[in-house]
């Protein structure tokens, strides 16, 4: 990607699923994966219309979240990564971009990949079937347009990347119903919410303008 895209405006819209699709088969190469981030800050709805998307691709689509290389909690336990899990540096990289070559590869049957179990609140290995025939993969998770270390590596991997906005007053809401379904106090977890998770919302924020499309919520 060009470093002068910080400084131009992305084209937006406000997300229709069916619009969205037809633009993805559109831009597909026939017999080819196509591989599509979505990027947003916390709460932002990435989950959400990942699985959308990937509902109206049906067999052809598969959904491979970022969270699944959250860094386990008996590795963060116990250090200052705990107060800061979901930042950055509380996930394995290494493992997300060895995930992101095999899917771009394509050369065997079936890829499995992690995901994040909320309410147990750890990742799970080889959770997610990836069959050799899915046509489009959808990616999401909260950096995929950071630009420091490995993840500027991340980018390579995906044909286009969207990054998915909402209010704040919506996403923060969103966040504390997510914190205490999985288990926290309501002060908990709205302390949580406005605290590392707005941090981290923040830097996201920063990588805006590296998308192709912003895709915003009514």
């Amino acid at each position: 990607m060009n470093s002068s895209r910080a400084e131009q405006s992305v084209p937006a819209v406000f997300y229709d699923i069916s619009d969205l699709e037809r633009r993805l088969r559109g831009a597909a190469s026939p017999g080819e994966r196509m591989i599509v981030g979505l990027v947003g800050a916390p709460g932002a709805g990435k989950s959400i219309l990942a699985e959308r998307l990937a509902e109206q691709f049906g067999p052809d689509g598969a959904v491979v979240p970022m969270d699944g290389f959250h860094l386990a909690n008996s590795i963060i336990d116990g250090t200052p990564l705990r107060e800061r899990k979901g930042a950055i540096d509380t996930f394995d990289i290494g493992g997300y971009l060895s995930l992101l070559q095999r899917l771009r590869r394509n050369d065997e049957d079936v890829i499995y990949a992690p995901a994040y179990r909320r309410g147990l609140e750890e990742p799970v290995a080889a959770s997610i079937a990836v069959p050799k025939a899915t046509t489009f993969v959808l990616t999401e998770g909260n950096y995929l347009l950071a630009r420091q270390g490995r993840w500027s590596e991340v980018r390579r991997y995906l044909d286009e990347v969207w990054f998915v906005e909402t209010s704040q007053q919506i996403r923060v809401a969103q966040l504390i119903q997510r914190h205490v379904t999985s288990g926290m106090a309501p002060a908990d977890a709205e302390a949580w919410a406005n605290g590392p998770d707005e941090a981290n919302a923040r830097f996201i924020e920063s990588t805006r303008n590296f998308a192709d499309l912003v895709v915003r919520r009514r």
